[in-house]
């Protein structure tokens, strides 16, 4: 599907009964390209019948930062204070933005509403964004701000060492560019937000979604704690332990992590209001958590980390695509962390090979 035929489909969500002259004024375009759009969706099974009635369309939208991601690959051990022989490689990166784009790889229908800067960074990353399957006809393009950029450096292990995030044009992005996109945003299947957002944003967003199931990433220790006032608003968080500690102010050592400490953590952030909690452990696993008292720990399967940027993000979006696709908590869990060890084992961020088939293939191999 297009993007005019996208956002052909958002206008007739909004008024079914809009005549083709004013979709036509809507998007600036002739009646006849209308008509032949129309025709289009019609023949794609999007349109179902007069007065447009559409096909129910089930779509996740991910709000949060999107950036170009620079990585330094070391071919041996780090020398400090001296360079040292390896590759650096560009690719389209953020949090929200990777995560939409896993979501999109797991087969599943997919906004992505982020700043860019209108620049050659902005519509490239764009760009390569749609070509990765997700939605990007709702991006948000910033005129006067740079897009985001995240320069990375791994060591041979591929476990990151530093990283420098230019971010600037979050602080930009308010309330304002996100109140024309609410009816966009009611009728998603979960919004999925990352704590890049400022607090405006992220309390607009809560305010004038009251029915909307929120997942959230935390993104880091430093970010995390803005989502605390908005915890009872929350379907979904996943926090790592310094993520948690930073939120909770409860410190749990990861060295020696007891089934009671993690419960007691858990029941911090039940009593706040969070219904459904995955606290990623690292190489040690998840542990999930319900407001209604389910809770169990998974533990990760072997893997082979080439880089571990990505693994988190796409643990994420595993995390959604087993609520969407209705799997149980375990079921969830074990998904998502052979979603996360897919993305481990590849030099990118996001694995070029992720997909439903092969987590379901590397979760019959670690059977």
């Amino acid at each position: 599907m297009t993007n005019r035929e996208r956002q052909l489909l958002q206008l007739l969500q909004a008024n079914p009964l809009i005549s083709q002259q004013e979709l036509a004024d809507s998007l600036s375009i002739s009646r006849s390209a209308v008509a032949t759009h129309l025709t289009n969706l019609t023949a794609k099974g999007a349109i179902k019948g007069r007065g447009y009635i559409l096909n129910e369309r089930r779509y996740s939208v991910v709000i949060g930062g999107a950036n170009m991601d620079i990585l330094g690959t070391p071919n041996q051990a780090l020398t400090p204070g001296s360079s040292t022989p390896g590759t650096v490689s560009y690719s389209p990166g953020g949090v929200g933005r990777n995560i939409a784009e896993n979501l999109a790889r797991l087969g599943e229908d997919c906004y992505l509403i982020a700043p860019v800067g209108d620049d050659h960074s902005g519509r490239q990353l764009t760009e390569l964004s749609s070509l990765a399957g997700i939605d990007t006809s709702q991006m948000v393009t910033i005129p006067g701000h740079a897009t985001s950029s995240y320069l990375s450096l791994v060591d041979e292990q591929g476990e990151m060492q530093q990283a420098i995030a230019d971010m600037a044009i979050l602080d930009a992005f308010g309330p304002d560019y996100l109140r024309k996109q609410l009816g966009l945003l009611a009728r998603a299947e979960l919004l999925v937000l990352d704590t890049n957002l400022k607090n405006s944003t992220l309390e607009c967003l809560f305010d004038q979604l009251p029915e909307q199931r929120f997942f959230v990433d935390c993104v880091s220790s430093a970010k995390a704690p803005k989502i605390q006032p908005f915890l009872s608003r929350i379907h979904t968080l996943k926090p790592n332990l310094a993520e948690a500690a930073a939120i909770s102010g409860i410190h749990l050592d990861s060295e020696n992590l007891s089934e009671p400490a993690l419960k007691e953590l858990a029941g911090w952030f039940h009593q706040q209001g969070v219904e459904r909690l995955f606290i990623s452990l690292g190489s040690e696993g998840l542990y999930y958590s319900h407001l209604n008292g389910e809770a169990f720990r998974c533990q990760q399967t072997s893997q082979t980390v080439i880089n571990s940027n990505g693994a988190g993000d796409a643990l994420m979006a595993a995390l959604c695509h087993g609520w969407l696709q209705q799997m149980s908590a375990r079921q969830t869990c074990r998904f998502a962390l052979a979603a996360a060890s897919l993305a481990l084992a590849s030099q990118s961020t996001i694995n070029p090979e992720m997909s439903r088939l092969n987590v379901k293939q590397l979760l019959s191999e670690s059977n």
